[in-house]
C-alpha cells in the first residue's frame, strides 16, 4: 500500500518522469545514432548497385548532406506517427529526444565552420519549440525534454565532443 501511495505522489512521479527521459533518451539516442549509420551504408549500398564508384569519395562532396537530409526525413516522418499515436506523454517526450537532437546535430553539422551562425540557428530552433509548446499548451515534462536536449547539445558543441 505504501509503495502504491509513493508512485502517486506527483513530485515523486515527476521526478522518476523526468530521470526516465534522461535515462531511455540517452539510450534511444544511441540507437538513433546507429539507425543513421545503418540507414546511410543501405543507401550507399543501394546506390552502389547503381553507380560503380565511391560515393564517400572527398569527390562527392555534396553526397553525405544528402544522405543526412534524407535521414531526418526518415526521422520526420517516424515522429509524426509518434506524435500523432495514442502513447502516453512520457513515451512521446522519452522519443522526443531524437528529433530534437537531430535538428540540433544537423545545424552543428552544417555550420560547423561558422559556429556563431550555428549556436544563433540552435537559440532559434529552441525558442521556436519553446513557443509552440507554450503555445499548444504542451505538458511540462516536454519543456523538460527540450531544456535537457538543448543543454547536452550545447555542451557537445562547446566542448567539441564528435558523434
Amino acid at each position: 500500500m505504501k509503495k502504491r501511495g509513493l508512485v502517486k505522489n506527483k513530485i515523486i512521479k515527476n521526478i522518476l518522469s523526468a530521470l526516465a527521459v534522461a535515462v531511455f533518451g540517452f539510450i534511444l539516442l544511441n540507437v538513433a545514432f546507429l539507425f543513421d549509420f545503418l540507414f546511410q551504408s543501405l543507401l550507399l549500398g543501394f546506390f552502389g548497385i547503381f553507380v560503380p564508384i565511391d560515393l564517400t569519395d572527398s569527390n562527392f562532396s555534396g553526397v553525405p548532406p544528402i544522405m543526412h537530409i534524407l535521414f531526418i526525413g526518415l526521422i520526420g516522418l517516424i515522429s509524426w506517427f509518434v506524435f500523432k499515436s495514442k502513447l502516453k506523454v512520457i513515451y512521446k517526450a522519452v522519443y522526443m529526444t531524437v528529433p530534437l537532437a537531430v535538428v540540433f546535430v544537423t545545424i552543428g553539422m552544417f555550420f560547423y565552420q561558422w559556429p556563431i551562425v550555428g549556436y544563433l540557428l540552435g537559440i532559434l530552433f529552441g525558442i521556436s519549440v519553446l513557443y509552440y509548446f507554450y503555445r499548444t499548451k504542451q505538458p511540462w515534462i516536454y519543456y523538460y525534454t527540450l531544456i535537457l536536449i538543448s543543454f547536452i547539445m550545447l555542451i557537445v558543441g562547446l566542448f567539441g565532443v564528435e558523434i
